[in-house]
């Protein structure tokens, strides 16, 4: 399956538009840093909150560096969500100097 991509960049100007982003990364990580205004679902958890993800406009799936998020959207994608991952996850946002959170959800 094919699973569509965003750059760090180009979800940026989409979150202007209130794009929901969820983070597959482990709490951990998202304490570290993480998009304002995402949702945190650890990849182990997707299956059970499958019904916090909306099924309206796209949904875009970040990670780290793009790996659990392909995984994750691909499932997702199965469940008629559509589902987009960001390429290079996190550290490709962070590459490109864009803004961060860091803490707790």
């Amino acid at each position: 399956m094919r699973i569509p991509e965003i750059s760090a960049e180009d979800l940026a100007t989409r979150l202007e538009s209130g794009a929901q982003v969820i983070d597959v990364r482990e709490p951990d990580e998202w304490d570290e840093a993480h998009l304002a205004g995402s949702y945190l679902i650890p990849l182990g958890q997707v299956v059970d909150r499958l019904d916090e993800i909306a099924t309206g406009p796209s949904v875009y799936v970040i990670c780290r560096s793009g790996v659990r998020s392909a995984n994750a959207c691909e499932y997702l994608r199965v469940q008629g969500i559509d589902a987009v991952n960001v390429t290079g996850g996190i550290l490709a946002w962070l590459d490109a100097e864009l803004p961060v959170e860091c803490g707790p959800q």
